[in-house]
């Protein structure tokens, strides 16, 4: 009998716990096949599978380090703050990703005492 108390307490637990469909990158391109990367939303980045959004993050650094006319990349430095993106966008699903790239990247030159040049 407590076999099947056990059983039924974790057929429950499993049910308890919300299914969250992962997707392809891709779904939230348009019909063109273009995604516009400054409307993508910490919720759709999330929703991704782990290596689209690690692609994705990839992107949106040679995006930012062309914007700066840079042409180095820290590899160890942009997969951790590649992490900060996700878990703050994990946090904050409403905004867009570019505001936690934003938010993540001033954090980071006020860690580091980073002043940019205006």
């Amino acid at each position: 009998m407590s076999r099947m108390i056990w059983i039924v307490i974790g057929g429950t637990m499993l049910a308890a716990v919300p299914a969250v469909a992962q997707v392809e990158l891709k779904t939230y391109a348009n019909a063109d096949g273009y995604i516009d990367v400054q409307a993508l939303t910490c919720a759709q980045l999330a929703n991704t599978f782990q290596e689209d959004a690690d692609y994705l993050m990839v992107w949106y650094s040679g995006w930012y380090n062309g914007l700066g006319k840079k042409h180095l990349m820290r590899v160890d430095r942009t997969k951790a703050l590649e992490h900060e993106i996700i878990v703050h966008c994990k946090a904050n699903p409403g905004k867009k990703v570019i505001q936690a790239i934003d938010v993540v990247f001033n954090d980071y030159r006020a860690r580091e005492g980073i002043k940019l040049k205006r």
